[in-house]
């Protein structure tokens, strides 16, 4: 499903207009996005938790020289699904 998918089918089940459906998706990525740069976690209860994980610093090697090199630590945007929508997926 794409967004403008998402988008059509939020206003169809919600009977918002495209245009608010629109803006009530955007709103929702865009107040997930901003949660997760301030380093919350935001849970959905019935449907999962977004969060994030931090990768720890590792050695990895140059494709091209073979030289070993330091990769910095970094922060993973991550999803993990609630018990009721793995319980609906897996039905």
């Amino acid at each position: 499903m794409t967004r403008a998918e998402l988008i059509v089918s939020v206003a169809e089940k919600s009977g918002l207009d495209r245009k608010s459906a629109e803006k009530a998706v955007a709103a929702t990525f865009e107040t997930i996005k901003l949660a997760l740069i301030k380093g919350d976690k935001v849970q959905v209860l019935g449907f999962g938790t977004f969060e994030n994980r931090t990768r720890a610093p590792r050695k990895g090697r140059n494709p091209r020289t073979g030289e070993e090199i330091e990769i910095k630590a970094s922060n993973l945007p991550s999803f993990k699904a609630g018990k009721t929508l793995k319980e609906a997926v897996n039905h």
